[in-house]
């Protein structure tokens, strides 16, 4: 009788949507590994193609794609790179998105309104997806959106490496720029020793990106304060608050952000007078027409890179953060 074996070692591949390639690059890079190149397309009608030029049968893999303008055609494009994985009979499939699309519509605010981000995680497991990976997350709720594994990375020990060598304890103060962000701010303030500012706003439901700022709660005079936030968009809520810091006397405004999401017209009217510095990651890409002289871009491979290194090697991701979130 012949006997059937199997190695039964794991295979680890790596592939990439169009969005944001140099991503995957470094991330690749940074685990030694090669990405397996996919033949993707768009037809003239719109339609999306992708197949892997070769086998992926029994892996372990992760399709890495960033959501950025056009969101929804790189989501598609996700979507069917997972489903062609799926068909190829990948082991396990794991959706790296380190902006997760559709975050902000993790809630019904008013009547009628959609739970997108609960759509977007219905999707990918439809698809075919059996984790998700990402990145500061705009609302940890968006974890149970999700019938399996959620790997939730924090940038924050990327942002607190690059502050710690610069900025002074001393005369930092830590702000929020909305209620949402006080616990994450705080935390910030704890691993900086330094104390804690937040500021009071006002959306108009109505009125989608318009922030008016009403006041401030904590000591900002002759301070250097640094705004934590998830993310920045078009830039309006960092620059208002940026500017009432400075008329309430702080020195020096510097911004902290994980997703440089920059839709226009945030790369201009974040060179305002009133912000000293924008400190981002690389989730999304940021062309050069939209970078300016005040931006630090820092790298997030090494650290997702990491994470895909401890999911695949059966590792805790939880470990790498050391109790920072």
């Amino acid at each position: 009788m012949t006997e059937i074996t199997a190695t039964g070692e794991k295979r680890l591949v790596l592939v990439t949507g169009r969005a944001h390639p140099q991503l995957a690059v470094d991330i690749a890079a940074e685990l030694e590994a090669d990405l397996v190149h996919t033949d993707a397309r768009t037809f003239a009608n719109g339609e999306i193609y992708a197949r892997f030029d070769e086998s992926v049968r029994g892996s372990d893999a992760f399709v890495i794609q960033s959501h950025t303008y056009p969101i929804n055609e790189w989501l598609m494009e996700q979507l069917i790179m997972v489903d062609a994985l799926k068909r190829a009979s990948a082991k396990r499939i794991t959706v790296v998105a380190p902006f997760y699309p559709y975050a902000r519509q993790d809630k019904k605010g008013r009547g009628r309104e959609p739970i997108s981000a609960r759509l977007i995680a219905d999707l990918f497991k439809a698809a075919g997806a059996d984790r998700i990976m990402s990145v500061d997350l705009h609302a940890a709720q968006i974890q149970g959106f999700f019938d399996g594994p959620v790997d939730h990375l924090f940038a924050m020990p990327v942002l607190l490496k690059y502050f710690k060598e610069r900025l002074d304890p001393t005369t930092l103060t830590v702000v929020s720029p909305d209620m949402g962000r006080v616990r994450v701010a705080d935390i910030w303030s704890d691993k900086l020793g330094a104390p804690l500012a937040i500021i009071h706003k006002r959306r108009d439901p109505l009125v989608p990106n318009k922030v008016s700022v009403h006041e401030i709660v904590g000591d900002v005079s002759g301070r250097t304060c640094l705004i934590v936030d998830d993310m920045i968009d078009t830039g309006g809520t960092i620059v208002k608050a940026a500017e009432a810091l400075k008329k309430n006397g702080a020195t020096n405004v510097v911004v902290a952000a994980t997703h440089a999401v920059f839709s226009d017209p945030a790369s201009e009217i974040l060179q305002s007078e009133f912000i000293d510095e924008v400190v981002v990651t690389d989730t999304l890409p940021i062309p050069e027409d939209k970078r300016f002289s005040t931006l630090t871009i820092l790298p997030i491979a090494p650290l997702i890179a990491s994470a895909i290194h401890e999911v695949f090697s059966d590792g805790s991701v939880t470990s790498m953060f050391d109790g920072a979130a």
